[in-house]
């Protein structure tokens, strides 16, 4: 009975020939199919997804890169900007100094015209006052005179001549005497 229970559960264990064969063909079909049709769609897949991969990763190199030249030019420019700012601040400082010096030419120049009009305007007055001195002092030089000789001098013509005569008299006599 044992060798009767060990063929029996043997038998258990082993399919029968057909099934076996059904078995066999069933698994070589589902296997073809599957080489011939989900294979090559998973493979695709795959490859479309590794594709779409590397597509990014150039995608972000090339992003990387372009960030990289940007960042370069923007150094490029913000170097020359500073250049710029810089040669800006010397030739606001070079106008700078052109400007006082300029202002302080204006200034010197007024100062002088200003001192000449008023030197011109001190002359001016200086020669005024001479001669209103001169008027009087030969109105009053004709008045003695009158009261000295006791005659009274109408003539303006001797009169101007004798009052130019004791002027010049009396401006040369410093002249004489400081020499």
């Amino acid at each position: 009975m044992h060798s009767a229970s060990l063929a029996a559960g043997a038998s258990l264990l082993v399919p029968a020939p057909a099934d076996l064969l059904w078995g066999t063909v069933s698994f070589v079909v589902i296997l073809v199919l599957f080489i011939r049709l989900v294979l090559p769609r998973l493979n695709a897949l795959l490859d479309a997804r590794s594709a779409a991969i590397e597509g990014r990763i150039d995608e972000a190199s090339a992003t990387q890169r372009a960030a990289e030249e940007a960042l370069e030019r923007y150094n490029a420019q913000l170097a020359e900007a500073r250049a710029e700012a810089g040669r800006i601040r010397d030739q606001a400082r070079e106008d700078g100094k052109r400007i006082l010096a300029e202002l302080r030419e204006q200034a010197q120049a007024e100062a002088a015209r200003i001192t000449a009009q008023a030197q011109a305007q001190i002359q001016s007055e200086r020669d005024s006052a001479l001669q209103s001195l001169r008027t009087e002092v030969g109105s009053l030089a004709l008045d003695l005179a009158s009261g000295v000789i006791g005659e009274h001098l109408n003539d303006d013509a001797n009169a101007a001549a004798l009052v130019d005569r004791f002027l010049a008299d009396l401006e040369a006599a410093p002249e004489s005497t400081g020499r």
